[in-house]
């Protein structure tokens, strides 16, 4: 009976609090695990070969540094991309908030198809040189200067794709990704007026109006940037295996810090996911990892059921979706988006287990607060929008905009906004951005 009563009284408890301590662990021991998960595929020459070429290659939409490299490459740089983004939360004296957890998985996940040190580093330098010019404390930025390696492939592009002297490309490269961090932050704060906040990869729109901008200009000049397919195949077994078992470890996890039961997390549900809210301040860290947990088993579940192949790219969505499970994302908003899309998937050209309409559905979730505001009918229809625009909007950046899906969303949701708030009078917003 005494032991009853002790059990009872451990569940019915508050959730311990989660010092800022702990989740730099959470996050340090991730990014260890990538790293040594990596030997696990290939030898340290093999990896040590395939980085070089990862590095020193262009890395436009879409490469899977599975199929260039090898899984060990792709893995050791997606541990690395992570450790210095880690690195920059600890020494700019950042919380650890739920877009930082979000633009951390996003970084990991678009390190195994884009985006590396070397041209990502320049972009963050950017963000750093606005901040000081700006007078802004950097880490009022990070957001933008992790996100905003979005654009990593244009460095890459100006550095070893356009025929220049190699030292020349290099500088030219970095000039470039200098610029666009110091002009991404500004961007961002004002394009996020455009879509009101109901396209949760405001950072992938804003990159894609300034990749565009970039491809024209070149255009200009008669150099043509095609986009690439390069794409692995099967790696389902092994990536199944550990996805799954990675979700099932973060669930109990989650629920540990919890005390083992699930309050909180009804707040998360409530959630439009307007303007990315946070859900480690809303609802506790425990409940934020159980939502990242559910939306990473619904998300990898969904690309096996239909077929499709778990590389480089769909494991990039997968982790997306799973940062976003952080600030914006939750079962019952990005539900309607993933379904609508499987729908029109099957009257589409592209095959709903292709890699690009895979991407679409996963980054098609960047418009959940579409779902989460006027219900699952208008998410439907968001996704379906989505899925037929991301696959022709790609053309106008040429692929050096990673985040390929936020652009789409992003005009999806400018266009769908007002009309659905006309449309709807129950779930009507006023004028202000922030209501």
């Amino acid at each position: 009976m005494k032991s009853d009563n002790n059990l009872n009284s451990r569940i019915n408890s508050p959730p311990r609090e989660v010092t800022e301590k702990t989740k730099y662990i959470f996050l340090l021991i991730m990014a260890s695990l990538l790293f040594i998960l990596a030997f696990t595929f290939n030898s340290t020459e093999e990896i040590i070969k395939g980085s070089y070429i990862i590095l020193a290659s262009p890395a436009n939409l879409l490469t899977d540094y599975f199929a260039l490299a090898n899984i060990g490459a792709a893995l050791v740089n997606a541990s690395l991309m992570a450790f210095l983004s880690i690195g920059m939360i600890r020494v700019t004296g950042s919380k650890i908030t739920g877009t930082l957890i979000a633009a951390i998985f996003t970084v990991i996940g678009f390190s195994l198809f884009g985006k590396n040190l070397y041209n990502s580093i320049s972009i963050i330098a950017g963000v750093a040189l606005y901040s000081k010019a700006s007078k802004t404390k950097l880490k009022k930025n990070l957001p933008s200067a992790l996100f905003g390696t979005a654009l990593g492939p244009m460095v890459s592009e100006f550095s070893f794709n356009l025929d220049l002297p190699l030292y020349l490309g290099i500088i030219i490269g970095n000039l470039v990704g200098i610029f666009i961090g110091f002009i991404t932050p500004l961007l961002a704060a004002y394009f996020v007026k455009f879509h009101r906040g109901y396209n949760l990869y405001n950072l992938g729109f804003t990159c894609g109006i300034i990749g565009t901008f970039f491809i024209g200009i070149l255009r200009s000049f008669g150099v043509e940037v095609k986009t690439v397919s390069l794409i692995s195949t099967g790696n389902n077994e092994e990536f199944s295996y550990l996805l799954y078992s990675f979700f099932i470890a973060l669930f109990f996890v989650g629920l540990i810090y919890n005390n083992w039961n699930f309050e909180g997390f009804a707040k998360i549900l409530k959630e439009t996911g307007k303007l990315t809210p946070d859900f480690i301040n809303l609802a506790g860290f425990g409940p934020t990892l159980i939502n990242m947990a559910l939306l990473g088993a619904i998300s990898t579940s969904y690309v096996l059921i239909v077929g499709g192949e778990l590389n480089g790219p769909v494991l990039g969505g997968i982790f997306t979706v799973i940062g976003f499970g952080a600030c914006g994302k939750h079962v019952k908003n990005v539900t309607p988006i993933l379904f609508s899309i499987f729908i029109i998937g099957l009257f589409h050209l592209e095959e709903v287990y292709s890699p690009v309409a895979l991407l679409a559905a996963l980054f098609g979730t960047t418009l959940a607060p579409i779902s989460g505001r006027f219900g699952p009918l208008a998410g439907m229809l968001a996704g379906a929008l989505h899925m037929t625009l991301t696959v022709n909007i790609v053309d106008l950046h040429a692929g050096m905009n990673l985040y390929n899906n936020g652009f789409s969303g992003g005009l999806v949701a400018a266009t769908l906004f007002p009309l659905l708030n006309a449309l709807i009078p129950n779930k009507r917003e006023n004028d202000d951005l922030c209501k």
